[in-house]
C-alpha cells in the first residue's frame, strides 16, 4: 500500500478538526448557521496553517447534500467528491501557474453556467496574489456582479499584494501561526493514532521547528520516521 504523508492523511475534514484557527472557524460557522454567505472570501496567513483545508471544508459545508451546514456529513457524493478533489463544481486553481488574463477570462466564461450537481460553484484560488494586474482587473468584473451560484475563496500568504479593489469585495479572514502547544498536542494525538511512540520533548522540538505551521511540523515528523 502506498505511503500517505501525514499532512495529507490527517488533513482536517470538518471545522472541529481545524487546529489553532478558532476565531476564523467560529466566524465561518456562525455565518453558515445564519445564512450570511458572501460571494467572495479572502483567507490570508502564513503557509501551512489551514487556509486551503478550511476552504475545502467551507466548500463542503455549502454543497453537502444536507446543507448548507456547518457540519458537512463527509458521506454524501458531493462531500466525497470535494474531499477527493474530483468535484465538477469545486475547482482549485494555483494562482502561481494560472496567473494570466487568459486563464481568468476562461474562468469568467465558466462561472456563467449553473453547477452540475451542487448548490454552488466554488472556485478556490491559492496564492491569489500571484495573478497579473490584467488578470485581477478581469476578475474584478466578475466580483462586481457575481452570479448567485458562484463563490470565490482566495488564499494568500501575501495579502498586501492583492489590489484594494479585490480586498474590498471579499470577506477577509486572517489565519495566524499556530501555537507551539497546539502543534505539539495535535502531533501527539496523530502519533497515537499511528501507534508512533514519541516523547513529549521530541514533540516540543518538532513543534518549535514547525515555526507555527502544522503542515511543516507534520513534514518534519514524516522525515524523522523515514
Amino acid at each position: 500500500m502506498e505511503y500517505q504523508v501525514l499532512a495529507r492523511k490527517f488533513r482536517p475534514q470538518t471545522f472541529e478538526e481545524v487546529a489553532g484557527q478558532e476565531p476564523v472557524v467560529r466566524t465561518l460557522v456562525n455565518a453558515i448557521a445564519q445564512g450570511r454567505i458572501g460571494h467572495a472570501f479572502l483567507f490570508s496567513g502564513p503557509r501551512g496553517v489551514g487556509k486551503t483545508s478550511v476552504a475545502r471544508i467551507l466548500a463542503k459545508s455549502l454543497n453537502c447534500e444536507k446543507g448548507p451546514t456547518a457540519t458537512p456529513c463527509n458521506k454524501c457524493t458531493n462531500c466525497k467528491e470535494i474531499t477527493e478533489g474530483r468535484s465538477m463544481d469545486v475547482r482549485e486553481i494555483d494562482g502561481a501557474s494560472n496567473r494570466g488574463i487568459d486563464e481568468i477570462r476562461e474562468l469568467r466564461e465558466n462561472v456563467k453556467f449553473a453547477p452540475a450537481a451542487s448548490k454552488y460553484k466554488v472556485y478556490i484560488i491559492d496564492e491569489v496574489h500571484m495573478l497579473t494586474r490584467e488578470a485581477f482587473n478581469a476578475l474584478l468584473k466578475t466580483l462586481e456582479e457575481p452570479p448567485g451560484h458562484v463563490i470565490f475563496i482566495f488564499a494568500t500568504t501575501e495579502n498586501h499584494k492583492v489590489p484594494a479593489t479585490i480586498l474590498s469585495r471579499c470577506q477577509c479572514y486572517d489565519f495566524r501561526r499556530i501555537s507551539l502547544s497546539q502543534i505539539a498536542a495535535n502531533l501527539g494525538r496523530l502519533a497515537a493514532k499511528e501507534n508512533i511512540v514519541i516523547s513529549a520533548t521530541a514533540l516540543s522540538w518538532i513543534a518549535e521547528a514547525g515555526d507555527g505551521s502544522m503542515r511543516d511540523a507534520l513534514s518534519i515528523l514524516d522525515q524523522l520516521l523515514a
